[in-house]
């Protein structure tokens, strides 16, 4: 499993995945079906606001990148793990390690970065009304979609670079899909940069973004708490779905950041699959739902696509 010139191993083995014998196909088809549910109700969300003129502005732009997001994190995740639960052996190279390990993450970063533009967009939409259209301009939107993409990207990238180049003595990972932490802990040599540089990379690409949606709606509830309450209702109503998503997303990324620095041992392993699978399952499924049934103006037009297509 090794190479002959280095230390490093060129599988990994997923040491979590159990022998469910014929019960397999069964976990697979359920999985297969997830997955096929979230692939179809993000795409639906992309066409709607694609096709209809009258989604072309700042929210629902952003509604249309967490689908793209979505789709982007489950191909990185479902396509391996459905494989994963029908094969015997669990191993996955380690170019295509890492590969996963790049998507999972910038997946999971542009996510947060996102959530975090829409409480801007938000906050000047309830805010700061009358400024709202000379700030949110189609340039504008353009300009913070490419920030949050390129940010991520390029804090992860250096973030990877660093675990890449680390001889390795051993290729067992305790999870159901490449994580840095534990690859990083397979290491023979002195891993602080990493650590350091781990530690950074989230409190940059989640932390940051977590404490301006705080401080953004903060504002916005001291805005409503001087308003009337027919105001505040419309207010809640636009944040409500918005708040909804991110404190779900919240809690699924915290889940999955203090389970890879957690000694598994020490934890049921049904409990530790569960909670470290939340943050690939929930939000991309939960996204969409949320959007298109709770938003009227996406749920009108995804209605009237299926009542014209329908007949």
């Amino acid at each position: 499993m090794k190479s002959n010139n280095s230390l490093n191993p060129l599988y990994f083995q997923f040491t979590l995945f159990v022998d469910f014998g014929p019960l397999r196909y069964l976990f697979f088809s359920l999985c297969l079906l997830l997955y096929m549910t979230i692939v179809s109700a993000n795409i639906v969300i992309i066409l709607t606001v694609c096709l209809e003129k009258s989604l072309h502005q700042p929210m629902y732009i952003f509604i249309c990148c967490l689908s793209f997001n979505s789709l982007y994190g489950s191909a990185g995740f479902f396509p391996r793990f459905l494989m994963d639960i029908l094969s015997d052996t669990h191993l996955i190279s380690r170019p295509l390690c890492f590969i996963q390990m790049y998507v999972i993450y910038t997946y999971a970063s542009f996510e947060m970065t996102i959530l975090s533009i829409m409480a801007y967009d938000r906050f000047v939409a309830i805010c700061q009304p009358l400024h709202y259209h000379s700030n949110m301009t189609f340039k504008m939107v353009t300009h913070l979609v490419i920030f949050a993409v390129l940010v991520p990207a390029f804090a992860i990238s250096f973030g990877l670079f660093l675990t890449v180049r680390l001889p390795l003595c051993g290729n067992k990972l305790h999870r159901l899909f490449c994580s840095n932490w534990p690859v990083v802990l397979l290491s023979c040599v002195d891993t602080t940069l990493n650590n350091i540089v781990g530690q950074f990379i989230t409190m940059t690409t989640v932390f940051i973004p977590l404490f301006f949606v705080l401080y953004t709606y903060l504002r916005i509830l001291i805005v409503c708490r001087r308003s009337s309450s027919e105001f505040r209702g419309k207010a809640l109503q636009t944040c409500l779905p918005h708040i909804v998503t991110f404190v779900n997303f919240c809690i699924s990324l915290f889940c999955e950041i203090l389970l890879s620095r957690y000694n598994i041992d020490e934890m049921n392993p049904f409990v530790f699959v569960v909670l470290s699978l939340e943050f690939l399952i929930i939000p991309p499924i939960n996204n969409p739902l949320v959007y298109g049934l709770n938003l009227p103006q996406i749920r009108r037009v995804i209605f009237s696509f299926f009542r014209r297509y329908g007949k």
